[in-house]
């Protein structure tokens, strides 16, 4: 099947996924956001997709499996988020925000020490820490899984040896 058919044909299941979307969002927007996102994932991995598999099916995993992904994100963002109420003395050294400046030395030095990474070990950790699953990188780049996880693991060591704590 080529790249345009298999466009066409998963553009045919469109109305359902967003029907779908919307059990998982309850929003409109969150719908279309998670359409989009499935049906990118879909493209992207489109070489992965076996003739004669139910397609419609295939596409509802990815849904699946994309809207448990960002629900874990964004539950690790409101853990980490204190309310108003929370906020007392005793709490205020933990929740105290910093000077803008030292913010964008901090990033500064980030972007510094990953320029430093040998491409080989930053293209895996960049993506892992876009989101991307381990077994995505290692299909993107064409490696074995057990690679990926030992570059983002080096990549990690070089970075902590790289970005020394301000004191």
């Amino acid at each position: 099947m080529t790249q345009q058919e298999f466009s066409e044909t998963i553009s045919l299941h469109a109305p359902s996924l967003r029907s779908h979307a919307l059990n998982f969002t309850k929003n409109s927007e969150d719908a279309n956001d998670l359409m989009q996102e499935t049906l990118l994932k879909a493209t992207r991995f489109a070489s992965k997709f076996e003739g004669g598999t139910n397609m419609k099916g295939w596409l509802f995993v990815i849904m699946k499996n994309t809207f448990i992904n960002n629900y874990k994100k964004n539950q690790k963002t409101r853990d980490t988020t204190v309310q108003e109420d929370e906020i007392t003395s005793a709490n205020l050294h933990y929740s105290a925000t910093s000077n803008d400046s030292v913010g964008s030395f901090a990033m500064q030095d980030i972007n510094v020490a990953l320029a430093q990474l040998p491409q080989k070990y930053a293209v895996p950790f960049i993506r892992y820490f876009e989101g991307y699953k381990y077994h995505e990188i290692a299909d993107e780049m064409k490696i074995p899984l057990g690679t990926v996880k030992t570059y983002i693991h080096e990549a990690r060591i070089l970075l902590k040896k790289n970005l020394k704590p301000c004191q």
